[in-house]
């Protein structure tokens, strides 16, 4: 028996695998680093962001705390981010993007905007992706 909410369900954690393991694929091919590495550093980089603290971060990425804290460390040691402490908390600590993870973002925005063109926008009208961003914007409000 065929059930619509679980037969659409599973389509969408299948596209979402699909188009991931896609965009993964070109930024490797292009010599670039993984998504979750344009991820952090797109999140540090925006406009008026003078860093946030891993917990922060892990609630905007969406992941779990042990992988967070590693790819944190494997940025670090590239030198495209820094950790601060936090005046005034003795444990704290703030994530700030470096020159080197801006100008790394820059170049990774190329690879991964053009993989999704072609895994995703080029599969659909400019009609469904606008009613498809609309269906997933009342899953995720």
């Amino acid at each position: 028996m065929s059930d619509p909410v679980f037969t659409a369900w599973a389509r969408l954690l299948r596209a979402q695998t699909h188009l991931l393991g896609a965009v993964e694929r070109e930024l490797k091919q292009a010599g670039l680093p993984p998504l979750g590495w344009y991820d952090v550093l797109l999140e540090l980089s925006r406009p008026g962001c003078d860093g946030l603290r891993p917990v922060e971060l892990e609630k905007l990425l969406l992941l779990a705390q042990y992988n967070l804290s590693r790819l944190l460390d494997r940025l670090e040691k590239a030198g495209l981010i820094e950790r601060r402490a936090v005046a005034g908390d003795g444990r704290g600590q703030c994530v700030v993007i470096t020159a080197a993870g801006r100008e790394l973002r820059e170049r990774m925005w190329p690879a991964y905007r053009d993989a999704v063109r072609r895994h995703f926008a080029a599969r659909l009208s400019d009609r469904e992706i606008e009613m498809l961003a609309q269906m997933l914007g009342k899953i995720t409000a």
